[in-house]
């Protein structure tokens, strides 16, 4: 049983020790968790003047939720930050450090729909054509669009987790494969058509060899970071006047062109790592915005 005398700072020192650590979490998660709890914790200290977790009402978390309405944090932030807070008390009132969790019936605020943005095949050609002889970022956003991986999914790549043909053609069954360790540590492995194949063939002809196995190397051997990977795939959105998209566009772009050419939606779901086919299929729609726009721009 827990200490009724343990205050919210010893609290959350106990979630991350023991809830948190048997939880086959990325570190992501685990950092997402721990910044959101704090940050509450802040506020019922300072704001509502509390120090213990059995002092904590569904009022104060929602008058917490009505602060972070104020501070303009998006529906999508909001929501995992209540799944957080869900997470902590039910976890207190498990260990008895309170009788009752008042996260029970806290409400998170409704889903907001914002479209994806994908690039029309007139963009992603500039963005090829902005990249081209820069034969380490050619590959990397080759890649993204060719898998519609995620950034932090490029940025673990190890030269482990690629298999290349003999040769890169356009010849049916001469593909490669990429495994990749995806979201909550689930793994898939995605095929690596001919253009992905070459690009990468060509970067590995020229990567220099060092102790570091990521795939993606820094000027001084070490393996590209995803915030560097963003800056990159930034700057040559920029330099092919691509507005508005970032690296998560190319992932949209990949599943969006898929669907619209014809791939059956539960390959495209699993490609993309997810787990429901519901997730997916936004993409059928947004296939059918694609294809709508260039009968209208094409007419004979």
């Amino acid at each position: 049983m827990g200490n009724s005398d343990t205050d919210l700072a010893e609290s959350l020192d106990l979630y991350q020790s023991i809830f948190l650590a048997s939880r086959n979490l990325a570190q992501r998660s685990h950092r997402e968790y721990t910044t959101d709890l704090r940050d509450l914790i802040d506020f019922l200290e300072q704001q509502a003047h509390l120090q213990r977790p059995e002092q904590v009402s569904r009022h104060h978390l929602e008058s917490y939720l009505a602060e972070l309405d104020r501070r303009g944090l998006a529906g999508s932030t909001r929501r995992r930050k209540v799944a957080s807070i869900r997470s902590f008390f039910a976890f207190l009132e498990d260990q008895g450090t309170i009788p009752q969790s008042p996260a029970r019936k806290l409400i998170p605020p409704a889903r907001e729909y914002i479209q994806p943005r994908v690039l029309t095949e007139g963009e992603y050609k500039r963005l090829l054509e902005a990249v081209h002889g820069e034969i380490r970022d050619n590959a990397i956003i080759e890649l993204l669009l060719q898998t519609g991986m995620r950034l932090s999914e490029i940025a673990r790549l190890t030269t482990a987790n690629i298999e290349l043909p003999t040769k890169s053609s356009q010849d049916e069954g001469n593909v490669g494969s990429v495994y990749i360790l995806g979201k909550g540590r689930k793994s898939r492995t995605v095929t690596l058509n001919w253009k992905a194949c070459r690009a990468l063939r060509s970067y590995l002809q020229i990567r220099p060899e060092v102790d570091d196995n990521h795939l993606f190397i820094t000027k001084f051997g070490r393996g590209i970071s995803g915030r560097a990977i963003e800056y990159l795939v930034e700057k040559y959105l920029k330099q092919a006047s691509i507005h508005s998209a970032s690296v998560h566009t190319l992932r949209h772009t990949f599943a969006t062109y898929m669907v619209k050419k014809g791939t059956k939606l539960d390959v495209v779901r699993q490609a993309l790592g997810h787990q429901d086919l519901k997730t997916t299929s936004i993409y059928v729609e947004l296939a059918r915005e694609v294809m709508d726009k260039e009968l209208q721009q094409d007419a004979l």
